[in-house]
């Protein structure tokens, strides 16, 4: 389902580049877009989740269902209202959150203006995606992932509607892929609601902060901001400081982002949504061995895609670009530019993955406080790299200060786990690195034989972009399975675990 949903996302991508290209509306929109997208990472699906599921899971399994249904009942009336205030302050200054969060926007007064428009548009999918964030964590505290991973489609499906259908018939053509954004918050939290109606738990909001487990998931919030969501702090600096370059490099890292997102949100993600609840099980119920077991098979089976999907990415980067993205309004000078930032993406890649790997060892322990070190210092390391990089590299200085600063926080994040006795390593580590080795090399061996010059890809039509792109994916995924095979890697090796 999240594969699903992140390939959608790709084609929503090529649609909005198609018809928006790079120019000024892009680099408004994607701003306008990322604000409240931002937010909800960090406070939704970052912080919000990551306390909510350890504390509903531990009433889950040791309180009644009358218990979980009053914890329900109180946070969502606790939350709703909070994000309804946020929401409703934010449209009010639309124009100071555009001047904080792009700055360089300040002065160019189409940019600045149109921003600060769809922002008033944009922002109530804060509101609407945070209780969808909620309504998920319940579901996938019951193990039924399948729901919340599907619900983004929804998103996709709505902003690619709104920018072939709606857009023609507005005014500022741009302005559609906000009203897309907003119609996408309500789709995705309407769907949700049966699910939880059959479970028993559809929320009757009641406003009750005393509420014991509401005064737990607080506590656990506030540090929570920064262990989980770092990585976004730094894209969103990222997006801060590319508004000061040149038009453009606001939707090459946006471009480039969303290549590297795909492996990190169809596996990465997909792996910490699944292992958060059944981590938090196991330290309610003081299965430590099994605790580290499930800690050790979430790194193996990331490093297992993650090493060949950024390896694919750093390699096969203006490709990529090309195939997906190089119609309508995207120049070959876009996709050059949007290639620099792939790269220095995808050497963080792995990083990205571990990270949303490392941190549900803490958080199902309801441990925030760690995290929270942890990432202050890989935050300000960024900051301190991005000054360094900017000016050398531009716009691809600030995606590899990103990928770095990352490193960091997974280097800090293992060590913690590693000093308390929670990160214990399962036998075969040495065998597996050697199996790794060998398929990754048979990967990029067969890449660099069959990939045509870059110019080659340039100038081929869509069609036969594709076709090549298609041609070399396949051949790349066989080698690369057949080789882990050859060497003795075996699905059922990690079912078992």
């Amino acid at each position: 389902m999240t594969m699903l949903s992140r390939v959608l996302g790709l084609v929503r991508d090529m649609v909005i580049a198609r018809y928006f290209g790079a120019g000024a509306g892009a680099d408004a929109f994607f701003v306008a877009f990322k604000i409240p997208n931002f937010l909800r990472r960090l406070f939704a699906e970052g912080a919000f989740s990551q306390a909510f599921v350890p504390v509903l899971s531990s009433y889950r399994q040791q309180e009644s269902l009358d218990e979980v249904r009053r914890l329900v009942n109180a946070v969502a009336g606790s939350l709703g209202l909070v994000l309804l205030g946020v929401t409703l302050v934010a449209m009010l200054g639309a124009p100071v959150l555009t001047a904080v969060f792009a700055p360089g926007f300040v002065g160019d007064d189409e940019k600045f203006v149109l921003a600060s428009d769809m922002l008033r548009i944009t922002f109530p999918y804060l509101l609407l995606i945070s209780l969808t964030a909620f309504a998920g964590g319940i579901l996938n505290s019951y193990d039924r992932f399948a729901i919340p991973a599907f619900t983004p489609v929804l998103l996709n499906l709505a902003m690619i509607g709104a920018a072939i259908f709606l857009a023609p018939l507005m005014e500022t053509p741009i302005m559609a892929l906000a009203w897309g954004v907003f119609i996408a918050g309500a789709l995705q939290l309407f769907f949700q609601l049966p699910f939880l109606m059959k479970l028993g738990l559809l929320p009757r909001p009641r406003v009750d902060y005393r509420h014991e487990g509401v005064t737990r998931i607080l506590k656990l919030m506030a540090p929570a901001m920064f262990g989980v969501s770092v990585s976004q702090i730094n894209l969103l600096l990222d997006t801060v400081l590319a508004s000061f370059l040149q038009t453009g490099s606001v939707s090459w890292l946006y471009y480039s982002d969303r290549l590297a997102e795909l492996p990190l949100g169809v596996f990465g993600i997909a792996i910490a949504t699944v292992i958060l609840p059944n981590l938090s099980r196991k330290h309610a119920s003081a299965s430590m061995d099994q605790f580290a077991s499930t800690l050790d098979w979430a790194v193996r089976a990331v490093l297992l895609i993650g090493v060949p999907a950024a390896l694919a990415l750093v390699l096969l980067a203006e490709p990529l670009i090309a195939t997906l993205f190089h119609y309508g309004e995207v120049t070959d000078r876009d996709v050059l530019m949007s290639a620099q930032s792939l790269r220095a993406y995808s050497a963080g890649l792995l990083a990205f993955m571990m990270i949303k790997v490392l941190a549900p060892g803490y958080f199902a322990r309801e441990d925030t406080r760690t995290p929270v070190k942890i990432g202050i210092i890989a935050m300000v390391a960024n900051m301190a790299l991005n000054l360094m990089l900017i000016f050398p590299l531009a716009h691809a200085g600030l995606a590899l200060a990103t990928s770095i600063s990352a490193w960091l926080n997974t280097f800090l994040l293992w060590r913690g786990l590693k000093k308390d006795g929670v990160w214990k390593s399962q036998p075969g580590w040495g065998r597996f690195f050697l199996q790794l080795g060998l398929a990754n090399a048979a990967l990029a061996a067969t890449i660099l034989y069959l990939q045509p010059p870059v110019d080659q890809w340039m100038g081929a039509s869509g069609l036969q972009r594709a076709s090549d792109m298609t041609m070399l994916v396949v051949a790349g995924v066989l080698v690369y399975f057949v080789v882990l095979a050859l060497a003795g890697v075996r699905v059922r090796h990690f079912r078992n675990r």
